[in-house]
């Protein structure tokens, strides 16, 4: 069983259940969580959760993200992107000045009202099953940190941007938004996701590449470790008086832990544990009143 993360580069076309699924098919496991939704006509990075590592998927899902987006100015749809139908369309006026200020307003935090085409759910149901129903519910504003933009091209009506941004960000409602602002509307014609915390898409792969690396035998190569995601956290190994309580999920102290130096914890931070054979087993919080370190994330 394959346990770890692959940086899988989406193609469009593909949902992320679709690439969950042709992966299940590829390396006959079960198992298997992606981190994060895209489009099917958006690409780019999904990092890809196998075996144990599927614990981390929540995790992944809350890290920064980054996007390259083309918008159309002087058309809106229904879905936000061109994918969906036609609602207004309006010859554009407004200079690059105007077009780049309006953009650049958006970085920092705003309260974004996420689109009828998403996987929301309202009552226990998906807000794209019921924007196919022809329904339209209220949605609550939520807020979301545009932590840059960098404009690439104005060449009006269309606009290339990167932008990086929080979970939860919508990039096909950021342009809507930036339409609106401009009052002219706009609509998402084009995303690619280039980063993942660490997942960065010149590392991606294809499913093709996957799968010729199943072939091969060669896909360990490209299996990235759990532990990896947590390579800023300090490390230790437990000693032999500690084996039984990290098998168990239970508490350790310090002196159940073989530190390198004299490591300083503040309340809260992570620690990787490994077992007496450097195998990663888990990552602990430190409780600073209790002076002991607790599971937050067992992978035995």
């Amino acid at each position: 069983m394959i346990n770890g993360i692959m940086n899988i580069y989406k193609e469009a076309g593909y949902t992320s259940h679709d690439v969950v699924a042709k992966l299940r098919g590829i390396v006959r496991q079960k198992k298997i969580g992606h981190t994060g939704t895209l489009d099917p006509d958006a690409v780019g990075v999904l990092p890809v959760c196998f075996g144990s590592a599927t614990k981390l998927c929540d995790m992944l899902t809350d890290k920064s993200k980054e996007y390259e987006a083309l918008m159309r100015l002087g058309v809106t749809t229904d879905t936000q992107d061109l994918s969906g139908k036609c609602l207004t369309e309006s010859d554009f006026v407004a200079n690059e000045s105007d077009i780049a200020r309006a953009i650049m307003s958006f970085v920092g935090g705003y309260e974004q009202i996420p689109p009828m085409y998403s996987a929301l759910k309202i009552n226990g149901k998906k807000l794209y099953e019921l924007a196919r129903e022809g329904k339209e519910v209220e949605r609550q504003p939520r807020h979301v940190d545009i932590a840059f933009i960098r404009i690439l091209e104005i060449t009006p009506p269309e606009v290339r941007f990167v932008v990086g941004c929080s979970k939860g960000t919508y990039i096909r409602t950021l342009c809507a938004d930036i339409g609106e602002k401009l009052g002219c509307g706009a609509a998402m014609a084009e995303l690619k996701r280039t980063r993942v915390g660490r997942f960065r898409i010149e590392d991606a792969v294809k499913l093709s590449v996957v799968e010729e690396m199943m072939r091969m035998g060669t896909y360990e190569d490209y299996v990235i470790a759990p532990d990896s995601v947590f390579s800023e956290c300090e490390g230790a190994s437990v000693k032999q008086t500690g084996e039984n309580a990290l098998l168990n999920g239970n508490k350790l102290s310090r002196t159940q832990l073989d530190f390198d130096g004299n490591t300083f914890f503040e309340d809260g931070d992570m620690l990787r544990v490994y077992n007496g054979k450097r195998e990663f087993k888990a990552v602990y919080t430190f409780v600073k009143n209790e002076g002991v370190f607790k599971p937050y994330k067992m992978f035995l």
